[in-house]
């Protein structure tokens, strides 16, 4: 089972980013997904989730109304759209299958630095 992300980057505040998880090794219709983040000095929290067949997400307070998850099962990939970022999403985000929202399984991928700075 391998996860890997993608889309990371230097950002300015309000700016937008999108990041992708690309699954292989599992077939990744058959697993919620969940995007967590941590930023240096804090544990890793949950950003959001989505269900095995995208019909159902969850979403961290922090990041309601400015992030959106979404899903393409043919494609193997979980998307999640940032938009209107600010300092204080910066953070490693992470991707994890078959979490327990909001804490995470042992099934993790590498990671993708995201700093929004101007």
């Amino acid at each position: 089972l391998q996860l890997v992300e993608s889309g990371g980057g230097l950002v300015q505040p309000g700016g937008s980013l999108t990041l992708s998880c690309v699954a292989s090794g599992f077939t990744l219709a058959d697993y919620a997904i969940g995007w967590f983040r941590q930023s240096p000095g804090k544990e890793r929290e949950g950003v959001s989730c989505i269900n095995n067949d995208g019909g159902g997400t969850n979403y961290a307070d922090s990041v309601k109304g400015r992030f959106t998850i979404s899903r393409d099962n043919a494609k193997n990939t979980v998307y999640l759209q940032m938009n209107r970022l600010k300092p204080e999403d910066t953070a490693v985000y992470y991707c994890n299958a078959n979490p327990t929202w909001p804490r995470g399984s042992d099934y993790w991928g590498q990671g993708t630095q995201v700093t929004v700075s101007s």
